[in-house]
């Protein structure tokens, strides 16, 4: 029984055929700046628009994250000012990009960073841009991966990944974009195929990918953005 009044995933997550204690993942997201980020979204949304979308999906990821049984912390990588200080504001360590040298070294940065104060912690790699992610799905995701070194779930598209994770004292070995799936496998991690976690596949580049995630519901974020500025039809 939990005391923070969130519910446990049935069984609670699993390492090495044991029953872990609920919260002690560690996530690292990375976040572009909002500047830059989510560029295929302009022609849909509008560019005015796009990285307010941008800033609402990983702030709606991140507070499902921090909802997750599974997570106890959760580092973003970015160097946006503006983001950094939401994200802080909702719970999350703000990690600077040092290396500025694109997604995986941000992400071994990231994990660097947070093994530097717990060593050896079990982390994964979330995509930022999950507006409609489920905290119950992600513990689901997380408990299966717990059973593996490493292991990754693909994204909706069945081409990229948006989880990559790895256990206690395990390398990352982080190999995100583009065909990032085959990428992964390559790499000897485990490919996560679970049924019913749609909303932690269900990663957002596109307007199609929008249509999508709003099918499944989007958090609040997202909501009042696209409420306030609504995506032109067509």
């Amino acid at each position: 029984m939990r005391t923070d009044g969130r519910q446990d995933p049935p069984g609670g997550p699993r390492t090495g055929g044991r029953t872990a204690p609920v919260g002690e993942w560690s996530l690292v997201i990375p976040l572009k700046p909002l500047t830059l980020a989510k560029s295929r979204l302009a022609s849909t949304a509008g560019e005015a628009l796009r990285p307010r979308l941008a800033l609402a999906f990983a702030l709606d990821t991140v507070a499902a994250a921090l909802a997750c049984p599974a997570v106890r912390d959760v580092a973003v990588v970015t160097d946006d000012r503006t983001a950094g200080g939401a994200l802080a504001r909702l719970g999350a360590r703000i990690v600077p990009d040092t290396p500025g040298d694109g997604l995986n070294a941000a992400l071994v940065h990231g994990v660097l960073a947070v093994r530097g104060t717990r060593p050896g912690v079990p982390v994964a790699a979330l995509n930022a841009d999950l507006p409609a992610l489920r905290p119950a799905e992600l513990a689901r995701v997380l408990s299966h991966a717990a059973g593996f070194p490493r292991a990754f779930l693909p994204d909706a598209a069945g081409i990229g990944t948006t989880l990559l994770a790895a256990g206690r004292g395990v390398e990352l070995r982080p190999g995100f974009g583009g065909r990032s799936r085959s990428r992964h496998s390559a790499s000897g991690a485990v490919e996560i195929r679970l049924d019913g976690v749609d909303s932690v596949r269900r990663d957002v580049d596109t307007g199609d990918d929008l249509a999508a995630a709003l099918a499944l519901g989007v958090g609040p974020r997202t909501t009042e953005s696209l409420a306030s500025a609504p995506v032109p039809e067509g």
